[in-house]
């Protein structure tokens, strides 16, 4: 079945409890969190401290997409608060197989993140260390950007990449009604989508209806 995360990053702060507990009453599958450091990505978000509250607002899993540069200093700070998943951008982490063992080490499952710009073949050495690919679709940072249509055929390689190993493929940004088919069509398996859940007018379980319906 296809997952769909909310990125909580294109959420209302002031009410972050109460829409991740209305994500869970929605049917979304797991909750996406995006921890962004100003040097790696030019933007800072949230960390460890606010994901415990995400934790405590609801039973999903919640994966830790760390945009963020030397990862490994941070990996345990995020498993103590709660991830059920780590996510770090193959482009920011120069020893990958070593912070990939490292989450193993810790319970929780390895991901690794790819750039709209980072060619698939990066992967092939890890490819057998990883629970989940995210293949992000507009350059990170900021949530809002329009879809990158090139990056659906490098949704496509990777998924041929996995061959009939478990790895989701992950797809994030400028996930709407109007791109969903497309990614799913590709590959992917799971949709983190920001703004179209979180801003949309009939509000957040309709969001999550109209991605289910558009993706078929």
């Amino acid at each position: 079945m296809l997952k769909i995360a909310p990125s909580i990053l294109a959420a209302d702060f002031s009410r972050l409890g109460e829409q991740v507990a209305e994500c869970e009453r929605a049917g979304a599958s797991l909750i996406h969190f995006d921890a962004m450091d100003g040097h790696f990505v030019p933007n800072i978000t949230i960390g460890p401290v606010v994901l415990e509250a995400v934790r405590r607002s609801c039973t999903l899993r919640i994966d830790a997409h760390l945009m963020v540069s030397e990862a490994d200093r941070y990996v345990e700070d995020f498993a103590r608060a709660g991830a059920d998943s780590i996510i770090v951008h193959i482009e920011a982490t120069p020893h990958l197989h070593r912070v990939l063992e490292h989450i193993k080490s810790l319970g929780k499952r390895a991901g690794v993140a790819v750039n709209p710009a980072t060619p698939p073949h990066g992967l092939d050495e890890v490819v057998n260390e990883v629970d989940q690919i995210l293949v992000m679709t507009v350059n990170p940072g900021f949530g809002g950007q329009s879809f990158i249509r090139g990056t659906l055929q490098k949704i496509a390689s990777i998924s041929e990449r996995r061959g009939n190993r478990p790895i989701e493929i992950a797809v994030d940004g400028g996930i709407d009604r109007r791109t969903v088919r497309d990614v799913v069509q590709h590959g992917a398996d799971l949709l983190v989508a920001g703004t179209f859940i979180f801003r949309h007018p009939q509000g957040i379980q309709q969001a999550i209806l109209e991605l289910r319906d558009a993706a078929q």
